[in-house]
């Protein structure tokens, strides 16, 4: 492969006595592999990542703990995740350019102290703003991990091994969400809610010396990079950012775009995109390379891993909240019922690590989301009266599609890449599949209320006295109620509250019915993209680096 780059650069003149120590600089890149072994590599990335990626969700569960022992509204608590998605999702994209400048190394292990020492701030938080402060921290530190772990084991592990590189980074990456809130949800309830920001203490002091030992920088980043900090692009990139992720997260609270600020975030958010996109096409070294999207493989696996986002994150979202607003589930109980999912990917991540070399990871590909509509649209069929099996079963399954969209997807979106292009690539594919999620939890949560009003008004206009079953039913329910005491004034308006409630649980079960029916709908759509990736590269020898312009 890496015999085509010189060749090309033959045919175009390029191949002059001068260029040969570049041409030597690309073999020595090319074939580079780290002295450590790519396993103790893998364990180390993935101690740092899965620490980073299970807080993000581990804190969902506690926030109202932390809003009445702070003294704040459940509002005020929302803070504490806005704060860390909008500093996360900045830091995502920045993290190649910053890894070129200081070293990849130097990064991870500047990140694990800035995380833990962030999580033993959150801990020991005494009001709101200092924790929001910390957590805001805990998003900086924590987010060039994942795009960091991606990078060094695609560059850890030989081409042929890339599918269990990845199983291990989607064992991280998928299964941390799902045990997420159980996990914080019996800190929370054994011990106290600072407790799911200290066990983060002994897991970072680990981390830090693991990538001491085992991680190591190659070649191209080791030649310090001297550029120029491009500090009005990383503006523009941190402002959109962070109104995006401000308005995703807060929409739903201020009505979306009927409240002026929501309206004016958005607009600020568009006119700083469209200024960075520009910004980034034109300067000479910048923040972000956008001409990665030049290679056609990229641009499709990071369209898909964004719809992959959506369902995935919307999905996770709608199920708990189902099980708990209208079956009556605990916290931890609807953990329960939904942490098999994280069976389910744990397996399909090692079968898919597997044969991800024997088989055309397209056909995976169409496979893993195959079964992820199938299982989303057998949540579709849920009712009031459903069994706990009802839900693992499908979960399960949804889990198991997982193994089978992360491993090839991410495979063949990165294989034709150049390896100094891998880190800047792996923070724009986290940052669009992030981006994703937050655009499929708000778009849901918006469509779960609105179709909920839509089927209440329906329900309503056919629920009304005159009609004969609900004015038996009202009757039934006063006599009973006076039977039992109640007057009968009170026992009529008590009974028409009951068929009211009635009425709206009914409304609100349509709504979640049509809101999985539409994911698994979007799930089955993706399928089609597939057919955009070209063939995969076969050979034991293929190394990335020389398709970055197709």
């Amino acid at each position: 492969m890496v015999s085509g780059t010189l060749e090309t650069g033959q045919g175009s003149g390029l191949a002059t006595g001068e260029n040969r120590p570049a041409e030597r600089r690309i073999l020595d890149h090319a074939h580079w592999r780290p002295s450590a072994n790519p396993w103790a590599i893998a364990i180390s990335v993935m101690t740092a990542t899965f620490m980073v990626v299970l807080d993000s969700s581990v804190a969902n569960v506690a926030l109202p703990h932390i809003a009445g022992s702070l003294s704040a509204s459940t509002d005020e608590a929302t803070w504490v995740l806005t704060s860390y998605l909008v500093s996360n999702a900045i830091m995502l994209p920045a993290t190649g350019w910053i890894s070129r400048r200081i070293g990849r190394k130097r990064l991870l292990t500047l990140s694990i102290i800035l995380f833990t020492v962030a999580s033993m701030l959150c801990g020991m938080a005494i009001n709101m703003p200092m924790l929001i402060l910390a957590r805001i921290l805990q998003g900086v530190g924590g987010g060039g991990m994942q795009p960091l772990a991606q990078s060094i084991l695609l560059e850890s592990f030989p081409p042929v091994e890339h599918g269990k590189a990845m199983a291990v980074y989607g064992a991280g990456i998928v299964v941390a969400p799902v045990i997420g809130p159980t996990l914080g949800g019996w800190i929370t309830d054994s011990y106290s809610w600072r407790w799911i920001f200290y066990i983060n203490l002994p897991v970072g002091v680990l981390a830090f010396f693991l990538a001491g030992i085992f991680i190591e920088d190659p070649p191209y980043l080791r030649a310090r990079f001297q550029g120029r900090i491009d500090a009005l692009g990383f503006g523009l990139m941190a402002l959109w950012l962070g109104t995006l992720q401000l308005v995703l997260d807060k929409g739903q609270e201020a009505d979306w775009f009927e409240a002026d600020w929501i309206r004016w975030t958005m607009a600020i958010s568009c006119v700083a995109f469209i200024a960075f996109v520009a910004r980034e096409l034109r300067h000479r070294e910048p923040i972000v390379q956008l001409h990665v999207f030049l290679n056609r493989d990229f641009a499709v696996g990071t369209l898909i891993t964004g719809l992959y986002g959506v369902v995935l994150y919307s999905t996770t979202a709608l199920l708990p909240l189902f099980l708990q607003t209208l079956l009556g589930y605990s916290a931890l109980d609807s953990g329960l019922a939904v942490s098999p999912r994280g069976l389910g990917s744990m397996a399909s991540m090692v079968i898919a690590g597997m044969i991800a070399n024997r088989v055309d990871s397209r056909l995976l590909l169409a496979f893993g989301f195959f079964v992820l509509g199938a299982s989303t649209l057998m949540l579709s069929y849920v009712n009031l009266g459903i069994a706990m099996n009802s839900v693992v079963v499908p979960n399960v399954l949804n889990g198991f599609a997982g193994g089978f969209i992360f491993v090839p997807l991410t495979t063949l979106a990165m294989s034709r890449l150049r390896k100094e292009e891998v880190g800047n690539a792996a923070g724009i594919y986290n940052l669009v599949r992030n981006i994703g999620g937050s655009i499929g939890i708000a778009s849901a949560t918006a469509f779960l209320v609105r179709m909920g009003q839509v089927h209440q008004n329906y329900l309503g206009a056919n629920l009304a006295p005159p009609d004969a079953s609900v004015s038996g039913a009202v009757r039934g329910l006063a006599g009973h109620l006076a039977v039992s005491g109640t007057d009968p004034v009170t026992a009529q308006h008590k009974a028409l509250g009951a068929v009211y409630r009635l009425l709206q649980q009914q409304a609100s079960l349509m709504a979640y019915v049509d809101s999985f029916r539409l994911l698994g709908y979007l799930s089955l759509l993706c399928i089609p993209f597939v057919l955009f990736f070209r063939p995969p590269k076969r050979g034991a020898g293929a190394e990335p680096g020389v398709h970055a312009g197709e």
